[in-house]
């Protein structure tokens, strides 16, 4: 049986061969995404009526799209989030789901320590000083010994906790599921939000995005944290409301952010872009040769899982 394989993921392209082998040994039909970024819905809905299985990027499946699929019959995430899938609209249409959360992990994990260096020992400032010409000593700060607190202590956050290990610093967590024997071992406290902002000097997001996380940082929020504190964000643009943390990074009540995801991607008109107390990327946490590559792998397996199955679960 040939099966008609939508691929939107504009990053699936960059993981070899492999994964498109893999399709096509199962005599797959496959329609790539030739944009060059997410689909918008309209041309979603043209592209995603009459296939079989989706390998879906950050494209917006709402429910009008998930309506106008004749044969879906699985939606296969290259990635973890899924807040860019109507979940409920696609269990109503008996679309199975289905994403790769253990894979990036540590990539993602490694990335926000990344940022968290590079804004808080201003080494993007330095590169530019030092290229334009000039030699200026930029004064930083150190991130040994300090107060980390880490929202959302899931796969990504634990493996930030290790990695902070290595620097000393004091962990502190804030999640609604509280992993004692992990935080235990690790000599991690757990504290009411509040009270995490209120007291580290840096902070990572690691929650998903979801109705009750949307703008989980706002202003009230980044005023409770230090004016020394920083912010890093390689989870998603939405948990902060990004005009708040404009004008908090502008006026200086925060010491500066590292983000990686933005509200709207890709962000070319975002005011944060233009701060020179932020370290900006372009999504890029996940994306490490290997990482890609698994996911690519990953995502196709999903996919077939379920199409070769009479009555997936």
């Amino acid at each position: 049986m040939t099966w008609k394989i939508l691929i939107t993921s504009v990053s699936f392209v960059n993981s070899g061969e492999q994964p498109i082998r893999l399709l096509k040994e199962k005599g797959c039909d496959l329609i790539r995404n030739h944009q060059g970024r997410s689909l918008r819905s309209e041309e979603l809905k043209l592209l995603i009526e009459d296939v079989d299985g989706v390998i879906a990027g950050l494209d917006d499946y709402n429910e009008e799209v998930l309506s106008s699929a004749k044969r879906l019959k699985v939606i296969s995430r290259y990635g973890v989030g899924l807040d860019n899938v109507n979940l409920e609209a696609a269990k109503r249409l008996g679309i199975v789901v289905k994403n790769t959360p253990e894979i990036n992990t540590q990539a993602v994990a490694d990335f926000t320590f990344g940022l968290l260096l590079t804004v808080s020992r201003k080494i993007i400032q330095s590169n530019s000083s030092l290229k334009g010409g000039k030699w200026e000593r930029f004064i930083g700060h150190e991130c040994y010994g300090k107060k980390l607190g880490i929202i959302g202590l899931g796969r990504i956050g634990k493996a930030v906790a290790q990695r902070a290990k290595g620097f000393e610093m004091e962990i502190l967590a804030y999640d609604i599921q509280k992993d004692d024997s992990f935080a235990e071992r690790m000599g991690i406290k757990f504290l009411p939000l509040d009270d995490l902002l209120i007291t580290s000097d840096f902070i990572t997001l690691h929650c998903e995005l979801n109705p009750q996380t949307k703008h989980l940082i706002g202003p009230r929020e980044l005023g409770l944290m230090k004016e020394t504190a920083y912010l890093i964000n390689t989870a998603r643009g939405g948990l902060i409301d990004e005009k708040a943390l404009f004008i908090a990074l502008k006026e200086g009540k925060i010491a500066g952010a590292g983000i990686d995801v933005y509200d709207q991607e890709p962000p070319f008109s975002n005011p944060l872009l233009s701060l020179d107390n932020v370290a900006t990327t372009g999504h890029i946490g996940a994306y490490t040769d290997k990482a890609i590559k698994e996911m690519a792998i990953a995502s196709v397996k999903n996919l077939l899982s379920v199409l070769e199955t009479e009555r997936p679960n």
